[in-house]
């Protein structure tokens, strides 16, 4: 009996492991956007350092000496290589900058759930967890009819999901209705 709990142990840590291994791995290639939440920091350069920072509607941050930075279709790494190219040209001999996501932009629920709107994300998202977010299915909810538009999409297509695909920020899903 001990055998057989280590064993389940054993497997639910490897899970565990393979995971989070895959949202490190959404974290490091997850592109910025309007609406996350970030922090730079300059090491040593407190004035150069944000604790936090909204990016605008169109996902730029104000920054000192460099001016509108933009930060869309970005990830945390290449803001943080920009800024520091910017920084060395001139102000800083060697400066170390880190970009942290504090924050991601919402992704949206809509059609036959219970509390449709928008919620934060978490990396590792699935439809499932959105369906539980918004309240659940109502009655008339299909258990197949279900489509995600992809903020990334730049045609908008709305494409069909099942319910362990997991959502990306910005993503909008519809749960439609069923009538049988």
């Amino acid at each position: 009996m001990p055998l057989i709990r280590l064993l389940g142990l054993v497997l639910l840590l490897t899970g565990a492991t393979i995971a989070n291994a895959q949202d490190a791995e959404v974290a490091e290639r997850y592109q910025l956007g309007s609406g996350d939440v970030i922090s730079i920091s300059v090491f040593g350069e407190e004035d150069l350092s944000f604790e936090r920072i909204r990016l605008s509607d169109a996902a730029t941050v104000p920054y000192p000496f460099l001016g509108e930075v933009r930060a869309k279709g970005r990830t945390p790494t290449e803001l943080e290589d920009l800024i520091t190219n910017g920084l060395k040209d001139g102000y800083l001999v060697n400066p170390r900058v880190t970009v942290n996501v504090l924050e991601y932009r919402q992704f949206y629920v809509n059609g036959a759930v219970s509390s449709p709107g928008g919620y934060s994300f978490q990396p590792g998202i699935t439809v499932r967890k959105a369906i539980a977010l918004a309240g659940g299915r109502t009655d008339r909810a299909s258990n197949t009819k279900m489509f995600v538009n992809r903020d990334s999409d730049p045609e908008g297509e709305q494409r069909p999901v099942s319910i362990d695909d997991r959502l990306q920020p910005g993503d909008i899903l519809t749960i439609e209705e069923s009538f049988f």
